[in-house]
């Protein structure tokens, strides 16, 4: 990350570094062409006043020195009159590599090449009358752009060399700052690397405000992982402590069958040993479904189902049961298709359970147990009720949870919980409501989406 931000941060500073170096050379040589030129034009001029004044027979000790200490170097000069007659200097001046205009007077700057050499021309036309000449001179001075070019290019080399200064002190600076800017996300890093099944508290350390989020969202994390593990404690203990005494009670049986002296009593026993494992294995198998519905979020088995239709398949299964323990079991169904989208063998074990907790709690008095569904809104609403004993209202919340009885029976204390969590699995709820006579549960799941 840190090389990232410095990359990001240091290519748009070189890029801005390198436009303004360009633009520095540029105008060190605009302002070096500049520099010169005005030198050629004080040496033309310079000439141009002596040939009017000595008849183009020499120059003026002054205007000679000027030549020759002009920055840039020596200049060359040639006059030539109105007529192409060669006047003064020297004998074959540069001429330019495209044709130039012609001007009565005027001066005109180009880029020639003398005697194999890059040089700066400035051609200077003015009306100048010699010995009763008169009309138009031309003047061409030059010079070589050897020096100019080096001067340039010094110029050049220190620019670069303050710009690539700064840049790398910026980049300096951005490193350090970088590192000295996330050195709270190392050790936010650290903290977490630290952190185990063992210890899952929250992370308490102070943390730049753009990571904040980050932080409470692993603690929020940190919180339900830790919660999901400490009811996977919770549940293997009791599971561990309810499956104890019917796997106890398995063994003890099968001694008994073992040990049986007799045929008959050897029957016996064994009919007591299926019963035991039977129990053994019910009991298993609603903490496997209990544990199931209680796996919160995943929606993955959601399929469009017809809740009537699969009310019917329940109370079909079910009628058998009910009816060897003369309690008759009715189910009341709307005219028109209910579906949802919903986990079927969950939902058909949560209604399963509610059926079998009326049959296991209810009392000898229990006459008739009635299922029903209606629509509400966005849910679904599923009503279990019978007319047995019944709980009273403070015991309420102690039947939702694990193993929670009123009073002791042969039931496993899990189906309420089950159909608590498969309720809730649905984005719903589980309602226990006391009647005068007997329970009444609603089962209330909303539609998936």
């Amino acid at each position: 990350m840190r090389l990232r931000l410095v990359v990001i941060i240091l290519t748009p500073l070189l890029v801005i570094a390198g436009i303004i170096a360009s633009l520095a050379v540029y105008d060190a040589q605009l302002r070096a062409n500049a520099r010169f030129d005005r030198s050629l034009l004080s040496a033309v001029l310079a000439i141009s006043r002596d040939v009017a004044l000595s008849g183009g027979d020499a120059l003026s000790p002054e205007t000679n020195a000027l030549l020759q200490d002009t920055s840039g170097g020596p200049v060359y000069y040639h006059v030539y009159a109105p007529d192409g007659v060669f006047v003064t200097g020297y004998a074959t001046p540069p001429v330019a590599r495209t044709p130039l205009d012609e001007v009565e007077s005027g001066q005109t700057y180009f880029d020639s090449l003398y005697k194999g050499d890059a040089v700066r021309v400035l051609r200077f036309t003015d009306a100048v009358q010699i010995d009763g000449l008169s009309g138009t001179f031309t003047f061409t001075v030059w010079q070589e752009t050897a020096l100019r070019s080096t001067i340039v290019r010094d110029l050049s080399r220190r620019t670069f060399g303050v710009i690539a200064t700064l840049v790398l002190a910026v980049a300096l600076v951005v490193w350090f700052g970088v590192r000295l800017g996330l050195r709270p996300l190392l050790d936010l890093e650290a903290a977490i690397a630290r952190r185990s099944p063992d210890d899952l508290t929250a992370i308490r350390r102070s943390v730049p405000i753009e990571a904040r989020g980050i932080v409470s969202t692993l603690n929020r994390l940190f919180g339900q992982v830790s919660s999901t593990i400490e009811a996977k404690d919770v549940f293997i203990s009791n599971a561990a402590h309810q499956l104890r005494n019917p796997i106890a009670g398995v063994v003890a049986m099968s001694d008994a069958v073992r040990s049986a002296k007799t045929l008959e009593d050897m029957r016996e026993r064994s009919e007591e040993l299926a019963v035991a494992s039977q129990r053994a294995g019910d009991l298993a198998n609603k903490l496997l479904a209990l544990e199931r519905a209680s796996s919160q979020g995943n929606t993955g088995s959601f399929t469009p189902v017809p809740l009537a239709t699969l009310l019917q398949e329940v109370c079909q299964r079910s009628t058998a049961t009910c009816a060897t323990r003369g309690v008759t079991l009715n189910l009341s169904v709307p005219d028109h298709p209910l579906t949802m989208n919903a986990d079927a063998t969950m939902l058909s074990e949560a209604v399963t359970n509610l059926i079998e907790n009326a049959l296991i709690h209810a009392g000898p008095d229990l006459s008739h147990i009635d299922v029903s569904l209606a629509e509400k809104t966005a849910f679904a609403v599923i009503h279990v009720q019978d007319d047995g004993c019944g709980i009273p209202p403070q015991f309420v919340e102690k039947v939702r949870e694990r193993f929670g009885q009123v009073r002791p029976s042969a039931g496993s204390g899990l189906g309420l919980a089950i159909a608590d969590a498969v309720a809730r699995h649905h984005n719903g709820a589980l309602d226990i409501t006391p009647m005068p006579k007997g329970l009444r549960i609603t089962l209330r799941i909303r539609q998936a989406d």
